[in-house]
Formats: structure tokens, sequence, C-alpha cells
């Protein structure tokens, strides 16, 4: 969008743009018909106008053609919205193969940002243009609404819940983050700034920031802190499955049913396990509500996605 129109924030992100444009339109086809109906009742109102208290209006048969054309024309209309929004909306759903992950906890009122290489942040968020950026985005208490006005993105964060979002900045700059969705008192406060710089500052930003770990070492260390590793066996021995290669599988239950296991899948493991029984173990495994934080589920979760299937046994030798 043009800086010529300050009631609009600049578009510095790949899908800026196709937002705007389907916004216009929808604005321009609701304009156009708004201002239409309202002036052919005015003329209406006043070339049909009753001229004497007793005259009655002629009978009216319709006509075929002019039913079509007024069912016609909005129902293309319609679907040409449909289609245009359905084709944004899942290009917005699905974050590029190679986009690079950072993990958002939204907390009353602030936003805590944890990079891959360990950098954490608070109300501030450093990305790297032309590259894409997905978002896993958390709660620790309240719904909170993770929006950046100039990337035309945002996306609910919810409670008990992970959710993402993704977007490709492509301009140089600072941006507002606001809290899309009220969380309490000071949800006006709730604000931070993406920093979008050039990748060699990027990367010279992230070498020069401290990091406490990774997400995936933090998260090895709290899967052998919380005794993870006496259940969960690479050799299948322990009580529990080998969680090597299940991010992204298929997972049968012990009632039947297969679900796929995505993030949302992993955290509920952990905070309600007997949620979601496997099949062929028994539902032993303790709860993990209010032992670990948001953060520590990511980690958790960013970690047992790096986990390699076990390598299948060896077959007997034939004598």
């Amino acid at each position: 969008m043009s800086s010529s129109l300050p009631l609009f924030p600049v578009s510095a992100s790949t899908v800026a743009n196709d937002v705007d444009m389907l916004f216009f339109f929808i604005l321009a086809v609701s304009a156009f018909f708004a201002v239409l109906v309202s002036v052919l009742i005015l003329v209406f109102t006043f070339k049909f106008r009753g001229k004497n208290p007793g005259d009655a209006g002629a009978d009216i048969h319709g006509s075929l053609t002019l039913e079509l054309i007024w069912t016609g024309i909005p129902f293309i209309l319609a679907m040409i919205m449909f289609v245009w929004g359905a084709q944004l909306f899942f290009t917005l759903a699905k974050p590029p193969a190679d986009a690079m992950d950072i993990f958002v906890v939204g907390k009353q009122w602030m936003w805590k940002v944890q990079h891959p290489e360990g950098v954490r942040e608070i109300n501030e968020l450093h990305v790297p243009i032309n590259r894409p950026v997905r978002l896993t985005l958390g709660s620790e208490d309240v719904i909170h609404d993770f929006f950046i006005p100039a990337f035309r993105v945002k996306m609910d964060v919810v409670p008990g819940r992970l959710t993402t979002m993704w977007f490709t900045a492509t301009t140089v700059g600072e941006y507002h983050i606001f809290c899309g969705q009220y969380c309490g008192t000071k949800h006006s406060g709730m604000i931070g700034t993406v920093v979008a710089m050039l990748p060699e500052d990027y990367e010279a930003w992230l070498a020069g920031g401290r990091s406490t770990g990774s997400a995936v070492q933090n998260g090895e260390r709290l899967f052998t802190e919380l005794s993870c590793v006496t259940c969960h066996k690479k050799d299948a021995t322990g009580r529990g499955p080998w969680l090597g290669g299940v991010f992204g599988s298929e997972v049968l239950l012990s009632d039947g049913r297969k679900v796929m296991a995505d993030e949302n899948y992993l955290r509920e493991s952990i905070m309600t396990p007997q949620a979601k029984i496997v099949a062929g173990f028994q539902p032993i495994m303790p709860t993990f509500q209010g032992l670990v934080s948001e953060e520590n589920l990511l980690q958790l979760i960013a970690y047992v996605k790096t986990l390699q299937p076990a390598d299948p046994a060896p077959a007997p030798v034939k004598k």
C-alpha cells in the first residue's frame, strides 16, 4: 500500500499486497452495490410515489431475465471472493518447508521469543528479509493474538494448544507487533517490534546475542531431567514408546483410532498423557501439567522432532 495513504500500514511481506488487493476488491464491490441500491431507492421513491391517496400500484408479473441477472451477478462476485479468499487462506496456512522456526510465547503482558540458536528476546522479533519464518505460538495464561499489520498476518495464541503462522519479510525496517485479542487490563500495552534485517546483519546480530542453548539442546536436557529417558528408550525396552520419527506420522491408539502426531499431539501427550494412549502401552505416564512452562514444552517438542526412528533389529542368522 502506498505511503501516501497513512490510514494503512506499509506493505512489508510477500503476502501483504495480495491481502490488500482482496480487501479492496471486496470493499469496491460492497461500496458499488451500497451506492447503487441507495440511489435506486431514492429514484423509485420519487418516480413511483402515489400522487393521490387512492392510487394503487399496477400488478408486477416479474421478468425471468431480470431475476437471473440480479441473482447471477452477485453469485459470480461472491464465488470470486470465495475462491480468491480460499487461495489466500491456504497460502497463509501452509508455511514453506524451508521456513526458519521461531518460538513465541504470549504472557500477560509481553511476548517472549526464542530463536532456534537459543537467543531470546522480549517484545522484539529479529528476522532476516527474504526468508520464510514460521512462528510456533503458545500462551501461558489467557488467549492472545499475535498481529503484525505491516505483514498482514495475525494468529490467535490459545492457552492449552499451539498455533502457527508464517511470513516472509521483504523490506528492512521496524514494524509493530500488537495483541489483537483483549487479554486483560494492560492489553493495550502488549506491543512489540519486528526488526527486519539483511541476512548478513541478522547473522551478525545472532552471533552477538546471548544464548542459553538452542531449543533442541534445552529440550534434550529437560528430557533427561524429567526422566523421560527412563521410559522412552530407543531399544524399545522402556515402558513407553520410542519417540523417534513419531512427529508427522500416524499413531495408532489403544481404542483403534489413528491420529496425526503434530505439535499439539505432542503437547497433549506431555500435559494430559491419559487423553490418547498409544496401542500396546499402559496408561502409566504421569501428567506434567504445572511442572513445565510453555517455553519448556516448546523446547521438548523441538527435541522430539529431531529424534530418529530406531534401527530395525538385525535379521536372525540362518544356520
